[in-house]
Order: structure tokens, then sequence, then C-alpha cells
């Protein structure tokens, strides 16, 4: 099974090849950001993935994206993170923390500031807020100056979260979060060194890259994306363009993996895979939770060297070992996904081969 075979890269190496994916789990203190205490126990349990990498950590109040999101500015944000990070390392386990920026996906009744993007551009649709769904903002456009402070941002954050004991970090390029918003020509609507051509949306990107290896070298460093993902109201027209492009300008480092999103409708995978030589992490977006089956597909066909699984992950916090043992998977109610209730979060349990003691779903 190729799943559960050790991977060796040149930055990264693991037991196996089964990865969790970052989910939004919203059970941080929504005045603070410091993750739950039961935050250490939730990845802990889920320590047998060959990676984990947490759920999205805000770099600055403003791009917090939502209720419950944690973050990672503080000196309480790191002494909670520290717990969560010895708490994996004492299963044996590896966890990489997600650093992220909404940009215009943030909202000033999540943040309770301005929210910022490469250009003011609303978006489309509707943002969940403390109060329920709400009518998104227009954003106000960074200033040259400010953009580079959200780049430090990001370095300070990545100090800050190997400092906590994070194996290295992911920066968060992808759904339609600050990143790919500088990325994406109906986003970026700036005419500086910032926007316009391939080259300049690819600026803030690469700056961002650069400050982070910079802080904790390369092989701590991880980047996700998710090219032609329409997700929070992006478009990509000239995607494979963009993304080519980005992928020639970062194969100057040896960064731990790239991480790719990938849907039926964009088939990222089989444009990009040949233009990575490093490692390759592939999460495949779809309706359905991806499978062991297409786990083993995307590894045996060289597509990707590890799979990220989300979904899966949060009912089956064993889920290496029910693959090995060819198990059945328990699936969570989607209600259990979000929120500040605890149910749904630590209380599912690994699997027991006796079916008198095995359940399903979520204890009461």
């Amino acid at each position: 099974m190729r799943l559960l075979e050790a991977f060796r890269g040149t930055a990264i190496q693991l037991p196996n090849r089964i990865a969790m994916a970052p989910m939004t789990r919203g059970r941080a203190d929504d005045t603070t950001g410091v993750p739950h205490p039961m935050t250490a126990e939730y990845y802990a349990q889920r320590a047998s993935a060959g990676l984990i990498v947490s759920e999205g950590v805000w770099i600055d109040q403003a791009g917090k994206s939502g209720p419950g999101i944690p973050g990672l500015v503080t000196a309480q944000h790191a002494e909670a993170w520290r717990r969560v990070t010895e708490a994996v390392h004492e299963k044996g386990g590896r966890i990489f923390a997600q650093l992220w920026h909404a940009g215009r996906v943030a909202h000033p009744g999540v943040t309770g500031r301005t929210s910022v993007a490469p250009s003011a551009v609303r978006q489309a649709g509707r943002i969940f807020s403390a109060e329920g769904w709400t009518d998104t903002v227009e954003p106000r456009a960074l200033g040259e100056e400010e953009i580079g402070e959200v780049v430090q941002d990001f370095a300070k954050a990545a100090r800050r979260a190997v400092e906590a004991g994070f194996d290295g970090v992911e920066l968060h390029g992808a759904n339609g979060y600050l990143i790919q918003q500088f990325l994406a020509g109906n986003t970026n609507r700036r005419e500086d060194r910032y926007g316009g051509s391939v080259a300049a949306r690819l600026a803030f990107p690469l700056e961002v890259v650069a400050a982070v290896v910079e802080q904790v070298g390369a092989a701590k460093v991880a980047l996700r994306i998710s090219p032609g993902n329409p997700e929070n109201d992006i478009v990509e027209d000239d995607g494979k363009e963009v993304y080519s492009r980005l992928l020639a300008e970062l194969r100057r480092y040896e960064l731990a993996y790239l991480h790719v999103i990938d849907t039926p409708d964009t088939e990222a995978l089989s444009y990009l895979r040949p233009l990575w030589p490093g490692t390759l992490v592939a999460n495949l977006r779809s309706e359905e939770p991806t499978s062991q089956e297409e786990g083993e597909l995307l590894i045996g066909s060289g597509l990707a060297d590890v799979v990220a699984f989300g979904r899966l992950f949060i009912a089956n916090p064993d889920l290496p070992t029910r693959f090995a043992l060819d198990a059945p998977l328990a699936r969570a109610d989607h209600d259990v996904y979000y929120g500040a209730r605890l149910d749904g979060y630590t209380d599912f349990p690994a699997f027991d081969p006796d079916p008198a003691k095995f359940a399903c779903s979520a204890r009461s």
C-alpha cells in the first residue's frame, strides 16, 4: 500500500504519505485568538498522520476570516501552540502551521478592522461572522509600504511558529485569500509593481516566500495553492501561465513541499507536476471526501508524493491505521465541523476491532 510507505524527500521525511489537511475548526477564543486547551489533544489524537498541517492561523488581526480562528501573533498565542506541538511530538508526529491572511475575505464584524486587499474590489456573496451570514464589504487597497509590512508579518509569524515547536510552516496561497488575491486578475487591479503583468502579480507571493525562507530556512517552508479554484469569487483566466511561472521562480528554493488543491475542473496536477521537482502534496477538492483508492492512484501515477486527507480525519483520528486494516470509516456530521461547541472535536474514538466497543460516530 503506497500511502503507508515512508517518504524521503530532499527537505522532508515522513513515516507515511498520508497528510492531515488544514481544516478550519473554529474552536479558538474569539476575543484573543488563543487556541482552545483541547486543541493539543485534538492534534495529538491525529499524530499518526505522516504530516499534520494545522488549521489556518492568522498573522494579523485584519486577516482573520471568521469566528473562532486562532492567531500566531502574541506570546500568549505561541505558548498555547507550544502545548499543541509538544503533544503531537510526544505521540511521534510532525506538524506544520498554516499561516494565512484572508485579505478581502475578512470582515470588520469579525476583525474590528477595515478589510484590506490588493485592490478595492468587493467579493461577491456573503461572509460568515459571529452574527451569522452577512454582506461582504469593499476592502481598502493596501499601499506599497503596507504590503511590505504584511510580508514581514508572515515572516514574524513563521519565526514565532518555529519557536513554538512547529516543524515548519505552510503559507496559505489558496482558496481566494490574500496571496491568491494578488495572483488573480479580477482581484488585483493594481498599476504599480504589484499588479498588471503576470510578473508583477507574482511579486507579493514571492516576497512572502523569500522573507519566510530567510527567517526559518527553506526546508521549513511550504506553499499551498489552488489554481483555477473559484472559491471566494476568484477568477484566474491566465492561471496556467501564472502558476507555471510561479513554480519556475520557486524552484530556486528547496522548499519542504508544494501543496496543490486540485479539482476535476482544473486538473492542476496534470500540468504542474512536471514543473515541480520537489515534494508535492496533493489535495483533491470534491463533494465527497478523498478516498483511500483515490490517494493510492495519485501516488501510483506519480502526480503526488503525499496525499492530504481532510474531512476523513475529523471523525477518524487514526486514519492511517484504518487504511492499513481496511477498517470502517466514520463520518462526521457537518454541524460539528466548525464553531465553539466542543462535541465533535476530540470525542471521535480510535478504531477498535471489537464491534461492541467501536462506534462510528462521536460519543455524546
